[in-house]
């Protein structure tokens, strides 16, 4: 288990070094333009806390935008780049870098209560940070694109009888935008080729948990963990951006993702990057890419009723 670990961890960062690389083009600033307020804990996991950091630019447009800090299901405080948010920060939005429970530890269904858990602690919190609590955001990357398009199909009303008044919140957003996420676990490169932990994804079974062990339980675990199936015509406006010579999550999940979404008439772009892999030089030019479409649905367009 800790060799299993310590190569999950090696895969994980060497990934976000990536990202990171291609995402920090930017020349750093001796002031920077935003305040940083670091280890926000937003819940607490079988005694551990759940942090985020939040960054306040020098001039909020009253928007927030929560950025998933995951690659493999994988999560760090260490992994939050600043740099990376800069294109967001200029344009007035304020950052939640939400830093979920990982996997070996925990399986994708209990990371994806996580991301629920953050997005009601921002709802409920929207006056403190400065933001509207029916103009929410959510974006990341690979496994956290994934927890996007999760939040996005899924988020749902908060209990009312519930005694944290933080879990009476709305877990939904108004407007989604990532890069390269896993779409359907079950038909991974094509129709039947299964990666529920198998196969393809089986370097990551630790995060698909014990169901994924045998071929039944896989089938109905793929159906839960995959936002495939739950899309509908009421989404909020989704952007995925993906490369098209991607080898670790191909292009073909963005593209039946697109295909359900067209079926139901949900309101969702795909802009495929010719030749490009998984993450990319220049993907900061992309980031900007990812503000236009939040500008776009998120600026002075009055949102859908959200419960609260």
């Amino acid at each position: 288990m800790l060799q299993t670990k310590i190569k999950i961890m090696k895969r994980f960062f060497s990934l976000l070094a990536i990202i990171a690389l291609t995402l920090s083009n930017a020349p750093a600033q001796d002031k920077p333009d935003f305040k940083r307020t670091e280890d926000v804990i937003y819940s607490r996991k079988f005694g551990s806390a759940l942090t985020l950091d939040v960054f306040t630019p020098t001039k909020p447009n009253g928007i927030g935008i929560l950025w998933m800090v995951s690659g493999g299901f994988f999560s760090s405080h260490e992994a939050i780049n600043p740099n990376a948010y800069r294109p967001l920060l200029e344009r007035g939005y304020t950052i939640f870098a939400v830093v979920h429970g990982s996997q070996p530890k925990y399986t994708i269904s209990e990371i994806e209560v996580d991301v629920h858990r953050a997005v009601r602690f921002v709802r409920h919190n929207a006056a403190k940070y400065g933001v509207d609590p029916k103009r929410l955001g959510i974006t990341g990357s690979s496994a956290g694109g994934h927890l996007c398009l999760t939040i996005g199909t899924q988020g749902c009303d908060g209990d009312s009888k519930a005694k944290d008044p933080i879990n009476q919140e709305s877990s939904a957003v108004q407007c989604v935008a990532c890069f390269y996420p896993p779409t359907d676990f079950m038909n991974w490169s094509k129709e039947g080729d299964d990666g529920v932990g198998f196969g393809p994804t089986i370097r990551h079974q630790a995060a698909f948990g014990p169901r994924s062990y045998n071929a039944e339980s896989r089938q109905a675990l793929g159906k839960e963990i995959s936002p495939i199936y739950f899309v509908t015509k009421s989404m909020p406006p989704t952007l995925v951006i993906h490369g098209d010579s991607d080898h670790e999550v191909p292009i073909y999940q963005a593209k039946m993702f697109e295909k359900r979404c067209q079926e139901v008439g949900a309101p969702y772009k795909l802009t495929i990057k010719p030749g490009k892999d998984h993450g990319w030089p220049g993907m900061e030019a992309d980031v900007r890419v990812l503000a236009d479409w939040f500008d776009e649905h998120l600026r002075d367009i009055k949102p859908k009723a959200t419960a609260q």
